[in-house]
């Protein structure tokens, strides 16, 4: 069998060593490359073309639904496996919307990440059975998204970029230069932000960043 090329993404590095550890103890697995937040991720899938991504979902400067997002539109063939301690119905329902295959939390890892990588491998999709049924619940209340969820759901991709630099602290400057945009463009967006989400300031906006775990608190 053909060796399955997997990207590690985490901001913690005892848990991208602990996956390491126990990929290289089972053939058929090659750790081609980690990265420390959705970002790097983006830049190394492209680099690396893995077969799978294993990614957190709660990193600095860009979270993992964001950066599912993005791979899977740059590597459509890449499969992603979120590998988070998060089991909010909602992050579980917005992963595989995002287009991950797999969702597993860590404290579930031991026992099955590996089921969970072998499943990827035959291209079909891999959850626990407790997120499988905060995935199921999510569907059947997919009718009754509360006000959070549709606010967020009608930022753009690059909204939700800036939502989560701002609510980690970042000026307009600092976020124009990481974003490679104009500092106007910045302002226009946070302001299309502010007025969508309903926030009047920056107290409001990291609350809800923190709320909607687009940040970790």
């Amino acid at each position: 069998m053909d060796l399955t090329k997997v990207l590690l993404v985490d901001d913690h590095e005892v848990v991208r060593k602990g996956v390491r550890a126990l990929l290289e103890g089972h053939p058929g697995y090659e750790v081609v490359g980690e990265a420390v937040d959705g970002r790097e991720a983006i830049e190394k899938a492209a680099q690396l073309r893995p077969d799978v991504v294993i990614l957190d979902v709660g990193m600095p400067d860009m979270n993992g639904l964001e950066a599912t997002r993005q791979i899977i539109k740059e590597n459509p063939q890449t499969r992603v496996l979120i590998l988070t301690i998060h089991d909010a119905q909602y992050l579980a329902s917005e992963a595989l919307r995002a287009g991950a295959r797999g969702y597993v939390l860590k404290s579930d890892a031991g026992a099955e990440l590996l089921e969970a990588l072998e499943s990827l491998r035959q291209n079909k999709p891999f959850f626990t059975p407790k997120v499988a049924e905060l995935v199921l619940d999510g569907f059947k209340e997919s009718q009754k998204a509360t006000k959070a969820e549709g606010e967020f759901s009608r930022l753009t991709s690059r909204e939700a970029e800036i939502v989560q630099l701002l609510a980690e602290g970042k000026s307009s400057k600092e976020i124009a230069t990481t974003l490679g945009i104009t500092l106007k463009t910045v302002e226009t967006h946070r302001s299309h932000i502010m007025s969508k989400l309903g926030v009047h300031s920056m107290a409001e906006l990291v609350r809800y960043a923190i709320r909607e775990k687009i940040v970790d608190p």
